[in-house]
């Protein structure tokens, strides 16, 4: 157990790194703060003063908000009153978000005398959403940039039952692009108002440039006319390039035409852009000449020819002119926009509308084993996911949203829609997230929503390059991709006294994010307060029973499948087999299957613990990966990260756990020591009948192309080591 608050002097401050005149202004504030709160006995009331007080500020040392922090939740009974928690939404706060202004408007009418305000109310409402999603939906529909060309039936017909869930917004005709590209009166959007802010790397002390809602829409319909001199309706065209802002015109532009968009991620080898040219069947490709990434120019383009699609069209990464020799049957960039030179009006185009239900963007799993699953979006889609950015992160007309992601990922479109359907402004930075260069972009354009991934925010922390830079305007971040760190997400809040981190889990098949954090509840680091709008779920024990609502457990997570945005198809796979087959019965519904281990916290707060997959059996008792993780990563200050993962030794009994190790730069360390260090700890916060059997120390992990872990490779080390290890 750590020091408590009320130990914590001038002279702890001072080795956190504060000079002696503010650890004294520190020590102060942290008195009164304690005596505000009766003694501090409220672990939570405690931290809240602390944080609305502004005690901390983002120019103390990193050290100085762990000391704190940690030091006031060091008796915290986390088993007993859920995890802690590090931000807390006012009435009045909670009152000018999205939501809760819906649920002021709506709230008492759809709930009666059960309605109280925004935070009391917001699990009532939450549950009214899920058991009566058409009513939820036909109010936030009215709250986008939705225009339907011919209007739905309704909002969900449960008529054809061969349709799990039911049939979203039947009849409805309307083309998704261009109610991104449209000034409307709510949302707010002008045709001045301003569309994408962006800048290019190593352009740091230059102006932020910008393009309004009219330009970005007359350059999105050049593209679409451009598109028509070659491709036939339908056609499916990939586009394989960083997100910048001729990315982001080209996918507007393939949609608007009547064309399919292929996502494919810059980052992967030919091999794998081979196969999703493939599966897709696209006709073809836009590319850049070259990546550019720290002043270094990476080859895109000959990469992309190595798979061999049918034609690309290449963009410069700088300068006028491509900067290397095209195929015969490829365009520059140059030439196909002149392609539309001869018409009279290149810049006005009659978008195609199409049935709701039409395919407008082929996206794919990170799957590393045979083809990945391609998984395609329709109009509908890009609804879902701009909703939930609406409703639990608060995106709006006049925020600036930056989420440093790629259109390969479903991060890509996910903040393109989010914005364009909000009337939120899109912040693009052409260049690499890691440094100091992209925190300067995110203060110079005003920033006030953050998206992040983790690992991320690991490097940022890990190498001090945001320190300095004034990120104030940011009201909230969010977080999607893998496991949050506690340590790290302390470390983001921080650089803007302690705003919100929205932490996301979802899946490209789903459009979106089943849990979430809301601005409406009290957050805690690493956890989701809540199942996203309209969505519920089960969690489900080892005999696929589900577990009481209110009670804390841990089992894989089943979705009930009304669920507006999610696929019913795949492109290249049995969709009924891969997200229903075996799944149990449930109030008269087959429950969708997501993967995910999730736990339920006393409280009723989300833990996600990994994939069905990287659940482990230790002496008889289950637990997870990432439940491991959680303590090793902090039994010592060498440690960058950990991965844990269990193998039976070839001739069988129990499971053996490893420990995988990254190091932080500079340090070094022993396995034996380390082994040491994590079985303390994991038998002190986890279990005393753990044990570790081995440590292995690496320079860095395996990982997808989209970053996420990939422990069935740490796995496959093991079982090679224990079987070495059986033959001596």
């Amino acid at each position: 157990m750590g020091r408590g608050i009320s130990e914590v002097g001038v002279e702890e401050l001072v080795k956190a790194g504060l000079d002696v005149d503010e650890a004294k202004v520190m020590e102060k504030g942290l008195k009164e703060a304690i005596g505000r709160t009766g003694g501090g006995g409220d672990r939570r009331e405690l931290w809240r003063e602390i944080t609305a007080r502004r005690l901390l500020r983002p120019s103390h040392p990193h050290p100085v908000h762990q000391l704190v922090y940690y030091s006031v939740y060091a008796d915290y009974d986390a088993t007993a009153h859920g995890p802690p928690l590090y931000w807390f939404p006012s009435l009045y706060q909670a009152k000018s978000t999205n939501l809760g202004r819906l649920m002021e408007t709506h709230g008492s009418k759809l709930l009666g005398a059960l309605y109280k305000d925004p935070i009391i109310s917001f699990s009532l409402f939450q549950s009214f959403s899920a058991e009566h999603p058409e009513v939820y939906w036909s109010l936030v529909l009215k709250e986008l940039s939705i225009q339907f060309r011919e209007a739905p039936k309704c909002i969900l017909d449960t008529s054809v039952k061969s349709k799990h869930g039911g049939t979203w917004l039947p009849g409805s005709v309307l083309n998704i692009a261009e109610c991104c590209l449209m000034s409307t009166n709510y949302p707010r959007k002008e045709d001045n108002s301003l569309a994408i802010v962006w800048r290019d790397e190593n352009c740091d002390d230059s102006q932020v440039n910008q393009m309004t809602l009219k330009e970005l829409r007359e350059q999105v319909m050049l593209v679409a006319n451009a598109l028509d001199t070659i491709f036939s309706k339908g056609d499916a065209i990939a586009i394989d390039m960083p997100m910048t802002v001729n990315a982001v015109i080209i996918y507007l532009a393939i949609v608007l035409a009547g064309f399919v968009v292929v996502s494919i991620a810059d980052s992967f080898v030919a091999k794998e852009i081979a196969t999703r040219l493939r599966v897709s069947r696209a006709k073809a490709i836009f590319t850049q000449d070259f990546i550019v990434r720290g002043g270094r120019r990476f080859p895109l383009y000959s990469r992309v020819i190595d798979a061999e699609p049918p034609k690309a069209i290449v963009i410069p990464a700088s300068g006028k002119d491509v900067g290397v020799q095209l195929r015969k049957q490829d365009l520059s960039w140059n030439d196909f926009v002149s392609c539309v030179n001869h018409l009279p009006r290149p810049n006005s185009y009659s978008p195609v509308y199409l049935p709701i239900d039409s395919t407008s963007n082929i996206l794919f799993s990170s799957g590393t084993t045979g083809d990945p699953k391609a998984i395609p979006w329709t109009h509908l889609s890009p609804m879902r996911c701009a909703a939930d950015s609406w409703a639990h992160c608060n995106v709006q007309a006049g925020d600036v949203f930056c989420w440093p992601t790629n259109l390969g990922w479903v991060m890509g479109p996910i903040v393109l829609y989010s914005c364009f359907l909000t009337g939120a402004t899109l912040a693009l930075y052409h260049g690499s997230p890691l440094g100091r260069s992209f925190g300067k972009f995110v203060q110079d354009a005003g920033v006030t929503a953050l998206g992040t991934v983790p690992s991320l925010v690991k490097t940022w922390k890990n190498t001090r390059c945001m320190e300095g830079l004034d990120w104030s305007k940011i009201t909230s971040f969010a977080s999607t991709g893998e496991t949050s760190n506690v340590d790290d997400d302390l470390w983001l809040s921080s650089r803007a006294y302690y705003k919100p981190i929205v932490e996301c889990c979802g899946g490209t098949e789903l459009a979106s994010s089943y849990i979430q954090g809301s601005l409406q509840q009290p957050q805690a680091f690493g956890a989701f307060s809540s199942a996203s709008m309209t969505t519920a779920f089960v969690i489900l024990d080892e005999n696929g029973v589900p577990y009481p609502n209110d009670q804390a457990c841990i089992g894989e997570v089943g979705l009930f499948p009304r669920y507006m945005g999610a696929t019913d198809r795949l492109l290249n796979a049995d969709h009924e087999e891969v997200y229903f087959k075996g799944m149990p019965m449930y109030k008269g519904m087959k429950l969708r299957r997501h993967g995910d281990i999730l736990k339920r916290t006393a409280g009723g707060y989300f833990i996600v613990q990994g994939r069905a997959d990287d659940t482990m059996n230790l002496g008889g008792i289950k637990t997870s990966s990432v439940e491991i993780e959680r303590v090793c990563d902090r039994a010592d200050e060498s440690i960058l990260e950990t991965a844990a993962v269990t193998a039976a030794p070839p001739i069988g009994g129990p499971e053996q756990l490893a420990i995988f190790v990254v190091l932080k730069k500079g340090y070094n360390s022993e396995p034996d020591r380390l082994k040491m260090l994590f079985s303390r700890a994991i038998q002190i916060n986890l279990n005393p009948l753990f044990k570790v059997n081995f440590v292995k120390i690496v320079p860095e992990f395996p990982r997808t192309a989209s970053n996420k872990l990939l422990r069935r490779v740490l796995r496959d080390q093991l079982k090679r080591d224990l079987h070495i290890h059986s033959k001596l």
